[in-house]
């Protein structure tokens, strides 16, 4: 059976500032379905342009490299995971109630979070960081 994992917007962002976690998810993607939510998605095209302003650098390859993401990382419209909302916002709300819609397709797909974001501990989602990631993958 292939494994699942829902990518929050912080690791999209890392997987265009960097090599590592690009690098990782382009290894896995045969053998690991990678999803997002739109929510995710469209903060970071929101941030990606502003961290690259910060550093006076151009964010047009930013932002390729980010489209180039969707050949591995399915963008998952609200509709979907619309019905677990209530579910989600009480999981996450002690921590960042924004943050329900990530929490919402982990239900959904029945599936971990990748993330740094500390605020989905504890939801009852399972959670892996980027340096541990690869033993869920099955490295």
């Amino acid at each position: 059976m292939t494994k699942r994992i829902v990518l929050d917007a912080n690791i999209l962002i890392r997987a265009v500032l960097g090599k590592k976690v690009r690098e990782m998810i382009a290894r896995f993607a045969p053998t690991v379905d990678f999803f997002t939510t739109d929510r995710c998605y469209a903060d970071a095209r929101r941030y990606l342009p502003i961290l690259f302003e910060k550093r006076d650098l151009g964010s047009e390859d930013a932002m390729a490299v980010l489209e180039g993401l969707t050949g591995w990382v399915r963008i998952v419209d609200n509709s979907l995971y619309a019905s677990y909302e209530g579910e989600a916002r009480k999981r996450i709300a002690a921590r960042d109630v924004d943050d329900w819609p990530v929490v919402a397709l982990a239900l959904l797909l029945e599936c971990p979070i990748w993330t740094e974001d500390a605020d989905f501990f504890g939801t009852g989602v399972a959670t892996w960081t980027s340096n541990l990631v690869h033993l869920y993958f099955g490295e």
